[in-house]
């Protein structure tokens, strides 16, 4: 029994840290994961072309997905396992929520394996992963707003302390996104240094709750970069030409949103910085089995 999903990575609208609500959109950059359940009980991940990589977050997705539906499908969840593979087009710890678009995927694809992925609702699926993902450590906030957006495609507001969806709206953005050179984990960002900027981020909420999402980035993206000490340079570059641009989570990335031809422009300034460039379209269908 075999299953297969894929997954679109997000970009940032508000940020989490500062208050528990955050928003996120997703972007047309994939991570696909492929199990295949087995019958020795164990889940063993892997992810392609990385034999070093840790493999807690999905070997976690796929525990949790059996626990909570292999009786659904009619299997003996002690006996259970699986074998988890990923591969993605997502860079690692660069603010392009990598870890949700592979929980996501990773559940889906378990799901999907379990014959069982029609009859379990997108957001359900969503807060599996985004379940997993705290018991795996590697979220500061839950990141439902980025784990939503990439199950759900379009633009995502949520109430992170509760695992809340406030607000969906399908969006059609071209993107563009700049990730230096250096990685930024999540995990090790300064939360309390996010938290002073608390009515920054109920100001960009309210943007956001108002469909203003060009303004609430930019908003946003000012103020993170200054509470995480980034440089606010690469959207200096963008601006006043781009709908919207901000740090995306805790970095490294930029991402600018607008039309194509106005980020074709931006593209040619910030591919003057080290690192990489790409020029992407906004996704509306989420993640989705293959």
């Amino acid at each position: 029994m075999d299953g297969r999903a894929v997954a679109p990575a997000a970009g940032t609208v508000l940020n989490a840290l500062a208050t528990g609500t955050g928003s996120a959109f997703a972007i047309d950059l994939e991570t696909t994961a492929t199990v295949e359940l087995t019958e020795d009980g164990d889940v063993v991940g892997e992810v392609a072309g990385q034999p070093e990589a840790d493999t807690t977050l999905v070997e976690r997705c796929a525990t949790m997905t059996i626990d909570d539906y292999a009786e659904q499908a009619g299997l003996d969840e002690s006996t259970v396992g699986a074998r988890v593979r990923t591969d993605s087009e997502v860079p690692m710890a660069s603010g392009l929520k990598s870890s949700s678009a592979a929980a996501n995927a990773t559940v889906l694809a378990t799901l999907d394996a379990l014959a069982v992925a029609d009859s379990v609702e997108r957001i359900d699926a969503c807060r599996l992963g985004v379940r997993a993902a705290r018991d795996a450590g590697v979220t500061v906030t839950g990141a439902f707003d980025d784990a939503s957006a990439s199950m759900l495609g379009g633009v995502t507001v949520t109430d992170n302390t509760a695992d809340a969806l406030l607000a969906r709206e399908e969006v059609d953005w071209h993107a563009l996104v700049y990730t230096p050179p250096e990685q930024s984990y999540s995990a090790d960002a300064d939360v309390s240094a996010c938290e002073r900027i608390a009515p920054m981020a109920q100001l960009v909420e309210e943007l956001a709750l108002e469909g203003r999402y060009g303004e609430a980035m930019t908003v946003n993206g000012f103020a993170f970069s200054a509470a995480l000490e980034f440089s606010t340079g690469p959207m200096i570059d963008a601006l006043p030409d781009v709908a919207g641009v901000s740090l995306s989570g805790t970095g490294p990335s930029y991402v600018a949103v607008g039309e194509r031809e106005t980020l074709e422009a931006v593209q040619r300034r910030w591919d003057e910085r080290k690192g990489t460039t790409r020029l992407l379209e906004t996704r509306t269908d989420g993640t989705r089995t293959t």
